[in-house]
């Protein structure tokens, strides 16, 4: 691992400050779950190491403008354990399809939604896009793992964020500061992601010198939800599909709905084909396959990786069903 600088601020204000000096050769600490590796394996190799943990503001969950404010080091500890969360049942989902006590513990908010890319081919040095020799990878080689959707640029690898399709479902905001002291941006968390098209563009808005410090939830009456994951075992696993699904009920029929789905493509998947298969409809199991096999009529598979569209299409169905307490007994 490369020798580096390591800051400890307390404040948003000195985090940007001790970010601004070299931000492009700046990385953040937070729970550190997946720095640490990236580090050692040389992949991220920064100059400074900026440790946010000891910022207070960040770590708070609280009632705001109508909604709650997750700060950006909320663990998925807390997800699980605080009240003001629990009416948002697919985020309490997620945290606890996550098997691993440390993730769990040290795991945080902001850490899952800017989680860098899980394909073996970015972990062992070939750049996001995975490319040699201008040729890609997955396309070429194993994408087994790779995207079934918006792969037809040269980025195939598949989010790595849990959190993101169950946070978008509800209509989350993300509050990105920097790189001044003064600078704020707030906005859609779905709009966060963006797919790369060359080695220079991340997978994220971010621009150097910014970091996410918190995420906005707004209260939608009477609106349920579910997350599923399909994982290759009960362990420690990265699903190789999820869907997260947010309805809302009129009269025992569909009203509204959002259905998103991850580690299906390079960003959350918002797939409107399944929304609008529910809508008039009530939550059975026959609407719900319905709706899975519109979310999946656009997938576009790698040589490789076809078992996972009928991943997808499962992970919507079972989300569905689970937003409307109907997943036992009827898969």
């Amino acid at each position: 691992m490369k020798s580096f600088e390591f800051a400890d601020p307390r404040t948003e204000t000195e985090a940007l400050e001790l970010m601004g000096d070299n931000p492009e050769q700046t990385a953040i600490f937070a729970g550190g779950t997946d720095l640490i590796a990236l580090m050692q394996a040389d992949v991220i190799r920064p100059d400074r190491v900026v440790d946010i943990r000891n910022i207070e503001s960040m770590q708070q969950v609280y009632e705001a403008d109508g909604g709650v404010m997750v700060g950006a080091l909320v663990t998925l500890d807390d997800v699980l354990e605080n009240p003001l969360l629990a009416d948002y049942a697919s985020l309490v989902q997620a945290a606890d399809a996550v098997h691993a006590i440390q993730i769990q513990s040290s795991g945080t908010i902001a850490g899952d939604l800017c989680h860098l890319p899980n394909c073996w081919y970015y972990r062992s040095g070939y750049g996001l896009l995975a490319q040699e020799n201008g040729k890609s990878l997955p396309e070429l080689g194993d994408g087994r793992y790779h995207a079934v959707f918006g792969n037809s640029g040269p980025a195939k690898y598949v989010t790595a964020t849990r959190f993101a399709p169950a946070m978008i479902a509800w209509g989350a905001q993300v509050r990105i500061i920097g790189p001044g002291p003064e600078d704020e941006e707030v906005l859609p968390l779905e709009h966060f992601y963006k797919t790369p098209r060359t080695e220079r563009q991340g997978t994220t808005v971010l621009k150097p010198g910014q970091l996410v410090s918190h995420v906005w939830l707004p209260r939608i009456a009477g609106a349920v939800s579910g997350n599923y994951d399909v994982l290759q075992t009960a362990g420690l696993d990265w699903p190789l599909a999820s869907a997260a699904a947010t309805l809302e009920l009129s009269g025992g029929r569909v009203s509204d709905a959002c259905i998103v789905l991850g580690f299906v493509a390079p960003t959350p998947w918002v797939s409107q084909e399944a929304a609008s298969a529910l809508l008039g409809q009530p939550v059975t199991e026959e609407t719900a396959q319905l709706a899975g096999e519109a979310a999946v009529s656009r997938a576009t598979p790698l040589k490789d990786n076809g078992y996972k569209v009928q991943l997808a299409k499962t992970a919507v169905k079972r989300a569905i069903l689970r937003s409307a307490g109907l997943l036992e007994g009827g898969l």
